[in-house]
C-alpha cells in the first residue's frame, strides 16, 4: 500500500509504511518503504536514519542519492558531497550512478558553485541515462544550472523544449519471447554455463569530486559488520 499509494497520497503511504514498521521493524523492504515514504513528506533526518539501517540490514547502497538529498534537504550540502565521493558511490548501478550525479549538481549549486555543477551534468554518460523520465530530470536540473549561471535564454530554451517525460511503450511478443529462450539455450556452451557475455559496465558520473572521504560524514560501515541485532526500535545501536 505505501508504494500504491505514494505517489497519490504520500501522507497515507507514510502512515502504512508507520504501521508496516510497527509489525515488522527488523525486515529490510519495511525500513526502505518507512524511509522513501519519509523521504517524499520532507521528513529528511527520519528517512537518512532508515535508509541508513536499511544499509545495515541488507549491505546495499542504492538509495544513496536519497541520502544525499537527504543531507541536502537538512542544508547540509557538503555532506551529500561526502557522501558521492565515498566508497559506496562506485557500487551503484547506472542509474545510481546519474542520480547521485543530479543531487551533486544540486549540491554544488547551494555552494555558489554552478560552474562545478554544470560539468558535473556535463561528465553524465549518455549511455547510463536511459530511460525518457530521467533524460527529463536531467534537463530540468540542467535548466536549472543555466538558470543559476545568470543564462536564463538557455535556460527558458530548453524548459520550452522539456514538456512532459515521454511514456516508453514496451510492446511484448510472447511467442517471440519462447524462440529467444529456445536460442538463449541452444548458445548454451557445451558443460551448460551460459556463453560469455561481452562489454564492461560504465564507470562512476563524478570524476571530478576527489576520492578521499571525510571521516566525520556519519557513514557507517556496510550490513555484513553489523548484526541484524543491534538495530533496536528505528535507531541504530552506537
Amino acid at each position: 500500500m505505501t508504494g500504491r499509494l505514494l505517489d497519490t497520497d504520500p501522507e497515507l503511504a507514510y502512515e502504512h509504511a508507520q504501521a508496516a514498521v510497527r509489525r515488522a521493524g527488523r525486515i529490510d523492504v519495511v525500513r526502505e518503504a518507512a524511509g522513501i515514504a519519509a523521504y517524499r513528506l520532507g521528513h529528511y533526518a527520519e528517512a537518512l536514519r532508515e535508509l541508513r539501517t536499511v544499509r545495515r540490514l541488507n549491505g546495499s547502497s542504492e538509495h544513496l542519492p536519497l541520502m544525499a538529498d537527504a543531507e541536502r534537504g537538512l542544508g547540509r550540502p557538503e555532506r551529500a558531497l561526502d557522501l558521492a565521493r565515498s566508497p559506496e558511490a562506485e557500487t551503484l548501478d547506472a542509474q545510481g550512478r546519474t542520480e547521485l550525479a543530479l543531487v551533486v549538481a544540486g549540491a554544488r549549486v547551494d555552494l555558489g558553485q554552478a560552474e562545478a555543477a554544470l560539468a558535473v551534468l556535463d561528465s553524465v554518460p549518455a549511455r547510463d541515462v536511459r530511460s525518457a523520465e530521467l533524460r527529463h530530470r536531467v534537463s530540468e536540473v540542467r535548466a536549472d544550472v543555466l538558470q543559476a549561471l545568470g543564462r536564463t535564454d538557455e535556460s527558458a530554451a530548453l524548459r520550452a523544449v522539456l514538456g512532459e517525460p515521454e511514456d516508453e511503450i514496451v510492446v511484448v511478443d510472447l511467442e517471440e519471447d519462447e524462440e529467444s529462450d529456445d536460442a538463449l539455450t541452444d548458445d548454451a556452451e557445451p558443460d551448460g554455463e551460459p556463453a560469455e557475455a561481452g562489454g564492461t559496465e560504465p564507470t562512476s558520473v563524478s570524476d571530478e569530486l576527489p576520492t578521499d572521504t571525510d571521516p566525520d560524514d556519519g557513514l557507517e560501515p556496510p550490513a555484513s559488520t553489523t548484526p541484524v541485532d543491534e538495530v533496536v526500535d528505528g535507531e541504530e545501536t552506537r
